[in-house]
Order: structure tokens, then sequence, then C-alpha cells
């Protein structure tokens, strides 16, 4: 988080960033990690329709090669990628795609994940006047340090002369 002054004494949170903001190699670290609960993926497995019993059955678990339940990769994909709005996207225009997720360790109940970014590119919209284009590659890995998911994703991003002004500016 950013504070930026807007009067005497007197300051506004700044979360996401501008176009300008951005260039490529720039690595992002996120914060807070979150820690998984069976309630998060119990209830997120079944709010996303995915009825996969090793998701959710113990018994069924313990009869696969995981040996326990294994959390919904949607939610993985979905818990990492929203840890990096605050510090990325949070001002952005539109999210504009993932690609190549990769999933590269499993994750359990209990297990506790983080996030980091990498800048991979930037450009201004060929359509869009005052918006750019920006590409991160994303990586969640557990506190312990094996990575469970990469992929990549494309947002839009305000410039900063060409962003609306907000509530309070």
């Amino acid at each position: 988080m950013t504070l930026r002054r807007v009067g005497e004494n007197e300051y506004v949170e700044e979360h996401g960033g501008d176009y300008e903001d951005f260039e490529p190699d720039m690595v992002i670290k996120h914060w807070p990690g979150r820690t998984i609960s069976e309630a998060d993926n119990t209830w997120l497995t079944l709010l996303l329709m995915n009825q996969h019993p090793l998701h959710f059955d113990q018994a069924y678990a313990e009869g696969t090669g995981y040996g326990r339940i294994l959390v919904n990769s949607s939610i993985t994909l979905a818990l990492v990628g929203g840890m990096t709005v605050q510090a990325l996207s949070a001002r952005a225009v539109a999210n504009l795609g993932w690609d190549r997720v990769r999933l590269a360790d499993p994750v359990f109940v209990g297990d506790t994940l983080y996030a980091r970014s990498r800048i991979l590119s930037k450009r201004w919209s060929r359509s869009r006047p005052g918006q750019g284009v920006v590409t991160v590659e994303t990586t969640g890995t557990k506190s312990t340090g094996e990575s469970v998911i990469v992929f990549e994703r494309s947002f839009l991003a305000w410039s900063r002369d060409a962003r609306p002004a907000r509530p309070g500016d």
C-alpha cells in the first residue's frame, strides 16, 4: 500500500498501479499469504460445482495416491491470483485473461500459500488511448518453498494521465 497526500495531513490509500508504474523484469512479492482451511476447500469446491470426491470425501481421498483431500485447483488459481490484485491490478480497467496455467505441486488443506509476480511485458493499447496492456507471470508457493502454480495474466491498466478521478480525489 502506498499513501498519496490529498490535503493537509490527509492521505488516500493507493492500491494497484498505473501503466507507468510497471517495468519488465520488475518482481513483486505479494503479502500476506493465506492458509487454506477445510471450509474454504469444501465450500468453494461445491460452489464451483466440482463434484469430484477427491476434494471433499476423506475416505475416498485416502485411497488415492494423495492419501488425503486435495484442494481444488480452481481455488488455488483464484487464491494466488487474488493475492496479486492489491499490488498489480486494483486500479485496472479490466482483467484480460490467464495463459499457460501450470499446476506444479498439489495443495492440501492446511497449506499456506504465497505469491510472487514478475512483469513480463507492457505495451500501449492499440485501440484504447490512455490505456496499456501489462502481462505478468505469477508463481504461487507453499510456505515450505514448493511451487504449486505458475501462470501468466494480462490486464488493461490506465495511464496516470487518463485514469478517471475516484471518489475522494
